[in-house]
């Protein structure tokens, strides 16, 4: 028997639950949902979410790092979704600043602390869940936090998932005027939205109704990005270049070629850099960033391909 559908079949340029209510949708695609808040080590409050298929023997636990801009509750829920319909409860909260999580909105000015928070809120999921493979999934931005958590805790993760991440600046690196002017504004004016971007759910997806879905998620900041940030995130890049080597969990990374956001060629020297025995890269040819806002027949070879690759890693075997 073949997998269903991912479940942004099911939603609208209107609507991630389509023609349901949210509930509804839960029940129809067999998913305990919960959504709740924490106070981090900061004094923040923060907005986190699970989803845990309905009647199925848990298989493992997918632990999500969403997206710049973006948070759990939104395109990324359906994808959660579509891991916990395979069998995974999977966890996610909004970074600082993001989503329904307290903070300036879009401003990261250290990666760290939102890395942070991420392993507290991960970590006791292993209480609840003993003897269960933990994975990470990360998008964009995301998949650059999922690396660093994995750096931070080579030991515990049997596999990281990348999608479309943030590992590499590449061809997409600005002229050294702009970095340095860049480094100097950040100091003076840290929070100031002032580094110019794309309208980035058009260069994102690649589908027109869900470029739209994109743009209505109430919680999405649509500003630029602030110089602290951007100076950040350059920063996270190299980082992530100068310590491939340090990566030794088993590694998928999917990647369009034609994204214009997150550089492909990133996707490729980590793949080529990584010292994991076992490391996959599956480069899609014509896809964009957003690989969920493909038409349906690149979304589910590209999930297809996912699925695949967690059910092959669910043995302890597989992590030597």
């Amino acid at each position: 028997m073949g997998r269903e559908p991912h479940p942004c079949c099911d939603a609208s340029s209107t609507s991630i639950y389509g023609e349901l209510e949210a509930q509804e949708f839960y029940d129809k695609h067999g998913v305990a949902y919960v959504e709740d808040t924490l106070v981090n080590s900061r004094g923040l409050r923060q907005c986190w979410r699970s989803w845990v298929p309905v009647g199925e023997e848990l298989r493992g636990v997918v632990c999500v790092c969403h997206g710049y801009g973006a948070d759990s509750g939104w395109l990324v829920q359906l994808t959660c979704i579509a891991i916990a319909k395979e069998g995974y409860a999977v966890y996610a909260i909004d970074h600082q600043g993001h989503g329904k999580s307290e903070g300036l909105k879009g401003h990261i000015p250290d990666i760290n602390v939102v890395v942070d928070d991420c392993i507290a809120f991960f970590d006791p999921r292993r209480d609840s869940h003993k003897g269960l493979p933990f994975f990470l999934y990360g998008e964009s931005l995301g998949g650059a936090i999922a690396l660093l958590i994995h750096l931070r805790q080579p030991e515990l993760w049997q596999g990281v998932v990348l999608n479309g991440a943030m590992c590499g600046i590449g061809k997409f690196k600005p002229p050294w005027p702009a970095e340095y002017l860049l480094g100097l504004i950040s100091g003076f004016i840290p929070t100031w939205p002032i580094v110019p971007t794309k309208d980035i759910p058009t260069v994102s997806f690649k589908e027109p109704w869900k470029r739209n879905l994109a743009r209505i998620n109430p919680n999405r900041y649509t500003g630029r990005p602030r110089a602290a940030t951007a100076r950040e995130f350059l920063r996270v890049v190299k980082e992530i270049e100068d310590r491939a080597s340090e990566v030794t969990a088993p590694l998928l990374i999917l990647h369009g070629d034609q994204d214009i956001v997150c550089d492909p060629d990133g996707s490729k020297t980590l793949h080529q850099n990584a010292a994991s025995k076992d490391k996959t890269l599956h480069l899609y040819p014509g896809m964009w960033h957003q690989l969920v806002g493909e038409p349906t027949e690149g979304v589910e070879q590209v999930f297809g391909d996912m699925f695949s690759w967690l059910e092959t890693h669910l043995s302890p075997q597989a992590c030597t």
